[in-house]
């Protein structure tokens, strides 16, 4: 592999403030880049790193930035996530998941920066993964419409870029809502029983994993779509106990359903998961065991 430095190199983070960009800002402010952390809010989770509040549904806003600051690279962690929500707020979600992206490829074509863009499983219909990255997509949901025209407008735009599809991120985070192993842990610690799926399978992805991967893309210059999610298939279900065995809750207050008795606005692709082959030949892609992702988290939150 030939791998270069990334000293000096020049990389804004849209989303800074969510939970993959808090994770992506505090690692990367470790690093000797020039970074900008941006988000739509007028204020940083991370106060040591420059921070500009950004727009970016709106064109001239978020190409003035990025032509200020002139990246070589550009990490779009923004999106527009609630799935059900987006059924009803069909609008908004495209302008954050489709037209930012697309205002975004304007600016890089012209400053040959190099996009690196977070994409979905929700992309595919769920009828017969896990699935490689060939796979034809099949959206069911307007939310996996959302994510499938970013990436096909970045092919559009014969900009440089990377598309990183991932499903079920997890992983500690300090500010704005918790993810889904915090949130269980919270649960079962307060004796709330929670309903959880047994018919959504998934690959989680721990979230320091993408986080490297996003790393190694940028050392490498890989462009083209790469998958990036967990060792272990297993249903949420069947996640969730295993969260509740390694922090020694009462799995009790788990109950089994499936996903039609949520009623929920939107489908859900249900056999799903990414299949990270290509990721570990090509970017030496290692994902930590679920297990190892636990012990992290444990002693990141002290629990």
């Amino acid at each position: 592999m030939q791998i270069k430095e990334l000293i000096k190199s020049r990389i804004i983070i849209f989303g800074s403030n969510g939970m993959l960009g808090q994770r992506l800002t505090k690692v990367l402010s470790s690093k000797e880049v020039e970074l900008l952390a941006s988000s739509f809010e007028d204020f940083s989770y991370n106060e040591k790193v420059e921070y500009q509040k950004c727009d970016i549904t709106d064109r001239n806003k978020i190409k003035k930035l990025i032509f200020d600051f002139c990246p070589d690279f550009i990490i779009n962690a923004a999106a527009y996530t609630n799935v059900d929500k987006s059924e009803t707020e069909r609008e908004t979600a495209w302008r954050v998941n489709v037209k930012a992206v697309e205002y975004m490829a304007e600016s890089a074509r012209i400053l040959d920066s190099h996009i690196i863009h977070i994409s979905s499983d929700y992309i595919f219909d769920g009828e017969n993964g896990p699935y490689i990255e060939n796979v034809h997509p099949n959206p069911i949901g307007y939310y996996g419409r959302t994510k499938l025209a970013s990436e096909n407008v970045l092919k559009l735009y014969s900009v440089k870029h990377t598309i990183i599809r991932t499903n079920v991120l997890y992983g500690p985070t300090h500010f704005g809502r918790p993810d889904f192993v915090k949130w269980v842990i919270d649960s079962l610690k307060n004796k709330n029983q929670i309903r959880i799926v047994t018919d959504q399978i998934n690959n989680p992805t721990f979230i320091d994993d993408l986080v490297q991967a996003i790393i190694k893309i940028m050392e490498l210059g890989k462009e083209g779509t790469y998958n990036i999610g967990g060792p272990d298939f297993l249903s949420r279900f069947d996640f969730t106990i295993k969260i509740a065995d390694y922090f020694n809750l009462d799995k009790s207050l788990v109950i089994p359903i499936i996903t039609k008795e949520l009623n929920q606005p939107a489908r859900r692709p249900l056999k799903s998961g990414l299949i990270t082959i290509k990721a570990q030949s090509e970017l030496g892609y290692r994902p930590h065991s679920i297990e190892d992702t636990f012990r992290i988290i444990k002693e990141e939150f002290n629990i």
